[in-house]
């Protein structure tokens, strides 16, 4: 129902090639490969009778649970997401295969084929697993997230730049996409033919100079360890995902094949251009001054927080940033803050930032805390206990962000980097921008008890 079966056609044809690419592109020997159309004995009498067969045995009950992680659930599925495990486990019958390999995620419906098929007197087969690895933004690529996975097609241009903007947080292993690519694809890849394995960091001397991993824990407790910087991590792989990729773009470099790539997913139509109509205004943001006042800085309530599903460093918190206005926001400070100390507190909230995509959850304004120069005390900034959601906070000399038509600030103009780069954290425990004041109607912003840091 997602396409038309000429184009599925077209899209067999094209993994065809891309496989063969790939394999090729890693000195896989492919002349005992054999595709094999699912629609070539899935219309045949047997399998229809095949298929009866096992729904007569299948219940409900078996049928979602063998589906629950590659299926969705909901309170009443259709029928077809309940017979899918069900032809996926005959699938083995019909090809003829000894095994079958998948993630993690097929686990359940393996067990499903091993229990069922017997039972309609098949043989059981044997199933082999891989650890899946986590996207680029989160827990899981997502076809329908762009930004969470890279196709191998991809251009260099859109590898480094789905790269640069990946989820890697500094320290972090867990649930980390680049690091897990590195140990799943990089570092076996560097193993074959009896090669020792071997993964670079080329950096300047200042930051501690070129180093060479033989052994991907080295590597990953380094990172853990903070001594490698996630910049250096993106930039070496992503020059070795550009390595990898250069022999199947190159396999595609044709005519044919790209027409096929064509065919198989056509480029989207362009929607009529409407005729611009000019105007004297200046665009958003243009010549206003790069100081506080572009920030809609306020007392917020942290209503409640929650650990992250898919990263226990971070925080999902529900934020009332005053007059109705409650939003999510994502932050990384669970290894710093108890999740105790999240709960119903003042904090100050930076409210006009556009939202975006952190590790998954759309997030919807920035919490400010002070830290240490290493790092090894972190705490949310403190407004005064007596103040409510949505009270101000001013800078002497300085005007207010306009909250009846603020201004939503474009991460890719870096304003608030700019800005912040004047926050601090004073000998008195005050926060400050340059040498003035967060200052509310009740009194100046504290920090609990960090003196001297930064704010980020």
């Amino acid at each position: 129902m997602k396409a038309p079966m000429e184009l599925v056609g077209k899209r067999a044809e094209y993994y065809t090639q891309l496989i063969k690419a790939t394999l090729t592109s890693i000195g896989v020997p492919t002349d005992k490969l054999k595709f094999v159309q699912g629609s070539s004995y899935q219309l045949t009498a047997e399998y229809s009778l095949a298929n009866m067969k096992l729904c007569s045995k299948t219940t409900e009950r078996d049928a979602k649970k063998a589906g629950a992680e590659v299926v969705k659930q909901v309170e009443s599925p259709l029928l077809s997401g309940l017979m899918y495990p069900g032809m996926q486990a005959l699938d083995e019958e019909f090809l003829g295969v000894d095994a079958q390999f998948g993630g993690v995620d097929q686990r359940k419906i393996f067990v499903f084929a091993e229990k069922m098929l017997p039972m309609i007197g098949y043989k059981k087969r044997s199933h082999l697993m891989n650890v899946m690895v986590p996207g680029l933004a989160g827990p899981k690529m997502s076809s329908s997230d762009p930004d969470s996975k890279i196709d191998l097609l991809e251009s260099p241009e859109d590898v480094k730049r789905k790269l640069s903007k990946a989820f890697c947080e500094e320290g972090n292993i867990v649930e980390n996409g680049i690091l897990s690519f590195v140990k799943t694809v990089l570092f076996p890849l560097g193993s074959m033919n009896g090669k020792s394995p071997s993964f670079s960091i080329i950096r300047p001397e200042k930051f501690g100079g070129d180093v060479t991993y033989t052994k991907f824990e080295d590597l990953e407790n380094d990172f853990k360890d903070k001594k490698v910087h996630p910049g250096d991590l993106k930039k070496a792989v992503t020059d070795a995902i550009n390595t990898l990729l250069a022999p199947i773009r190159q396999w595609f470099d044709n005519d044919e094949l790209r027409q096929l790539t064509e065919s198989a997913y056509p480029s989207p139509k362009p929607e009529p251009k409407s005729k611009p109509v000019k105007s004297n205004k200046p665009a958003a943001g243009a010549n206003l001054p790069v100081d506080v006042s572009r920030l809609d800085i306020r007392v917020a309530r942290i209503l409640e927080a929650k650990v992250h599903d898919a990263n226990p460093n971070s925080y999902i918190s529900t934020v009332d940033c005053g007059n109705g206005d409650v939003r999510t926001v994502v932050s990384g400070l669970a290894k710093y803050i108890p999740l105790a100390e999240m709960q119903n507190r003042l904090v100050c909230a930076v409210c006009n930032l556009k939202p975006g995509k952190f590790q998954g959850v759309l997030s919807s304004a920035m919490l400010l805390a002070g830290s240490s120069a290493d790092d090894s005390v972190v705490e949310l900034l403190q407004p005064p206990q007596e103040l409510e959601a949505g009270d101000l906070i001013e800078f002497e000399g300085y005007a207010q962000a306009d909250r009846s038509s603020p201004e939503k600030l474009n991460p890719k103009h870096l304003i608030f980097e700019k800005v912040s780069e004047d926050f601090k954290v004073d000998a008195d425990g005050l926060a400050k921008y340059k040498d003035l004041e967060f200052r509310t109607k009740a009194g100046p912003v504290s920090l609990k008890t960090l003196k001297e840091g930064r704010i980020r």
